[in-house]
């Protein structure tokens, strides 16, 4: 991590517009009036995900008008090329919010020299808030979950893999056959699925031992859950070259990855 940023006040500030965002993307959830839309990539969009993209950019533009900022509903802040700059999913896993799964997460993650060194995973409509502290630590914090206001957490660690068998966690939404092609190569002893982000989070929490991702994603959808599971330990290898997962790439896309406890060995 560099030594020129604030990291205690961008924590508190990203928690908060998670939270923020979080609270009003509950509001349209319960309303059931989602406003869908399709944009131009095929993808859904909702009233949800505009809302939650207003609040957390505008409290990232107020609180650090210096930082670039990167999100996945301005198409505009898609050619940023900044070596720091945070990147923002307001509501990773639309789909699963509008097919009321639950599994969907406000993500928001600081990028420093291509890596993710803070991040914060908001479940809000299952009460999961996952972060990283001003040491690049990992929690889970619980409880309420208040602005303003931060409860108990606990200190995150990714799991002593038993390469005998293995928990793996897969896309419930994307996964494929030749996703279940490669974890046939390995001794599993559970499989589980999550939507969204979450599926870093079960890494990072040891609730998991690796989930690999052999689809397309963007790093707005991986770079807060790739910073939490860092900051418990763990690693996002390239999948073909098993080297990590790097973040200002051209187009913000994605190679195929692997998301894993150091101690999984890789087939």
């Amino acid at each position: 991590m560099g030594c020129n940023l604030d990291y205690a006040n961008i924590v508190s500030v990203i928690r908060d517009l998670a939270l923020k965002a979080g609270n009003e993307i509950m509001k349209v959830y319960d309303s059931g009036d989602f406003g869908v839309d399709t944009k131009s990539d095929d993808s859904p969009v909702t009233r949800a995900d505009r809302a939650a993209d207003e609040i957390i950019s505008a409290g990232l533009m107020e609180n650090f008008p210096k930082t670039a900022l990167v999100t996945e509903e301005q198409s505009n802040t898609h050619k940023v090329t900044a070596t720091t700059f945070f990147i923002v999913d307001p509501l990773d896993g639309t789909k699963e919010f509008i097919k009321r799964r639950g599994e969907f997460t406000v993500n928001i993650a600081l990028v420093e020299n291509g890596v993710p060194t803070l991040g914060v995973v908001y479940a809000p409509a299952i009460g999961r808030l996952f972060y990283t502290n001003e040491n690049g630590q990992t929690v889970e914090e619980l409880g309420a979950h208040r602005v303003g206001q931060i409860g108990e957490t606990n200190v995150l660690s990714v799991s002593a893999a038993d390469n005998s068998a293995l928990t793996v966690v897969a896309s419930k939404s994307h996964r494929d056959q030749a996703t279940e092609d490669y974890i046939s190569r390995y001794q599993i002893k559970d499989m589980t699925g999550a939507g969204s982000s979450l599926k870093f989070c079960l890494v990072a929490s040891g609730e998991a031992d690796f989930y690999p991702r052999l689809g397309r994603t963007m790093e707005w959808d991986t770079a807060a859950g790739h910073a939490v599971v860092l900051g418990a330990g763990g690693q996002v290898l390239d999948f073909g070259t098993q080297v990590p997962l790097m973040y200002g790439k051209n187009g913000f896309e994605n190679p195929f990855f692997v998301v894993m406890s150091p101690k999984v060995k890789l087939c």
